[in-house]
């Protein structure tokens, strides 16, 4: 039998009071743990997407430098006194990749957006289970799948008959990118539901803050690891094998780290209240969490049984629910507004992050300059040791510089500004960055501290804006029951515009750099117009912001 109209009132009024609770809290030590198991996960998204970067030119240099090194350097080169021509070998000489393999440049782009494409399947598919499960059975699913697929990434090897190396090292990538892609919904969605209103954009940045971590450990796990092994490299090239899997693999070590937490986190009493119906246990749990925020420790484990089960009736969310809900323009304009914002970002921020040759070209830091030999520029002989370190320090540099303190410029002022205002101010400054180096590419190109300050601000800007912003707001402004779904579809529409700056630009950007910037630009641009269409979320709670005050039915 239903509930009556008076045990509606009372089971809503018990609602609105758990929830008070949770929204008027003290930032205390549960939330703190909340932070650092989502950051966690983040540190390791990020390790694993932009530590292939760095990968991907060993691999070439080792599986293809035999094949497509040949040649020699000349007599008498500057600064060798060389009286005999060199021969080229890949133990002195990059591989040109894109310019040897069929099509090198898009297989070079593919297995750079494998992994976004796996994201872009776990995100959404991660997001609709989220709701649909809860977000506790997904939760530490999405890092069990990143784990494994980290480790076979680390151990790929080619087919004596069949698929190579990038073949096998892209699908490992594409089902990382999965696990990486279910954590975006998961660690918005659970960070969310269980902050208070005054701190929730600053826990939510918080953990994505993690990511430029994640960056900056990235390049000094290079450093290190070519460090430890430079006078094998110096001996036998083919040293950088142990290299780049020693990378790739350290990045399954966070992520352990933080398996049992996830798995040990309890269900949301938001979810638990308005998607399973009750409020009972949600009431019972909202005390458990005000409590474990007293004890000083991040590693409190959620001790008793922890089953839910229907009391009321509460609005469903099937997927007929979600049209109607998302059938109106003011829903549906909020994730238009999301999921456009976050396409338009990841377009330049991926298409820039994941192809940083030319940018390490223009600050010094990918091999030595070209000299002038008989009326020809040649590139002399290399270091390859030396070589694959200045491009892990030149990467470091560069996430020193912007990227790193922009993302926590943004965890400090998130609240006092607001997501819009920031949002607003990155899209424009990234996008007039963007245009002074279209406009003056001819002649920055040449200048390395002009280049470098310019693209400084554009990186810091991306972080202290719409980097960090398309990630928070999408966990705060969609209902309990689609709140997963909307943030996986708005992350999902953020990857497939990655995929586009990876795959379809980025193939072309060294020969037309230009009018690559310039349309890169001008995305940017409609980014910023965009944010029109999403609400202002400081200081407001989940329920205010997503018009359902009330799912009780009966």
């Amino acid at each position: 039998m239903g509930y009556g109209y008076t045990d509606r009132g009372t089971e809503s009024a018990k609602r609105a009071q758990a929830f008070a609770h949770l929204d008027e809290a003290r930032l205390g030590w549960f939330h703190l743990r909340a932070v650092i198991v989502s950051g966690v996960g983040f540190f390791a998204d990020a390790y694993d997407i932009f530590v292939i970067g760095q990968a991907i030119p060993m691999v070439y240099q080792i599986y293809y430098g035999p094949q497509y090194i040949s040649g020699s350097y000349p007599a008498n080169m500057p600064g060798l006194n060389n009286t005999q021509p060199i021969p080229k070998t890949p133990q002195n000489t990059k591989v040109n990749f894109n310019d040897n393999y069929p099509m090198g440049a898009h297989m070079d782009a593919w297995l750079k957006a494998s992994t976004n494409w796996g994201n872009f399947f776990g995100q959404i598919g991660f997001g609709i289970l989220g709701d649909q499960l809860g977000r506790k059975k997904m939760y530490g699913v999405e890092l069990i799948v990143m784990i494994v697929c980290t480790i076979g990434s680390a151990m790929a090897g080619p087919m004596v008959h069949g698929w190579n190396i990038l073949v096998i090292l892209s699908i490992w990538r594409f089902f990382l990118g999965v696990g990486i892609g279910g954590d975006y919904p998961m660690s918005a969605v659970i960070t969310s539901e269980f902050a208070n209103v005054r701190y929730r954009g600053m826990m939510l940045s918080a953990v994505f803050a993690m990511q430029g971590i994640g960056i900056m450990v990235g390049g000094l796990v290079y450093m290190a690891t070519l460090a430890a092994f430079k006078s094998q490299i110096q001996t036998d090239y083919t040293t950088l094998d142990i290299v780049w899997r020693i990378a790739l693999g350290f990045g399954a070590v966070p992520a352990l780290g933080a398996v049992y937490f996830r798995m040990t986190i309890p269900e949301t009493p938001r979810f638990t209240v308005d998607v399973i119906g009750d409020t009972h246990k949600a009431d019972s749990d909202v005390a458990r969490v005000l409590a474990l925020n007293n004890v000083a420790s991040v590693s409190s484990s959620w001790e008793g049984e922890d089953i839910a089960t229907a009391k009321v009736a509460v609005k469903s969310n099937t997927f007929a629910d979600f049209r109607a809900y998302f059938g109106q323009w003011r829903h549906m304009k909020t994730l238009i507004g999301t999921s456009y914002t976050w396409f338009a970002l990841d377009v330049a921020w991926y298409g820039l992050a994941l192809n940083q040759s030319t940018v390490l070209s223009l600050i010094n830091f990918n091999g030595p300059a070209k000299v002038k030999v008989n009326g020809s520029s040649i590139t002399p002989p290399v270091d390859i040791a030396e070589l694959f370190y200045q491009n892990a320090l030149g990467n470091l540099i560069i996430a020193f510089c912007g990227t790193v303190p922009g993302y926590w410029f943004c965890v400090a002022f998130v609240e006092k500004l607001g997501r819009k205002p920031i949002q607003y101010c990155g899209f424009l400054v990234i996008t007039i960055c963007l245009t002074v180096l279209a406009v003056m590419w001819d002649t920055i190109k040449t200048q390395q501290i002009p280049f470098l300050v310019v693209f400084t601000i554009a990186q810091f800007f991306f972080q202290f804006g719409p980097n960090t912003t398309t990630f928070v707001i999408p966990g705060e402004v969609f209902p309990t029951r689609f709140r997963s779904t909307g943030h996986g579809i708005s992350a999902g529409c953020g990857k497939l515009g990655a995929i586009i700056g990876i795959q379809v630009v980025g193939p072309y950007f060294i020969p037309n750099a230009q009018i690559v910037l310039a349309t890169f630009a001008v995305i940017m641009a409609t980014g910023g117009i965009a944010t029109a269409l999403v609400p202002e979320t400081a200081g407001k709670t989940l329920e205010e912001l997503s018009g359902e005050e009330d799912v009780i039915l009966s």
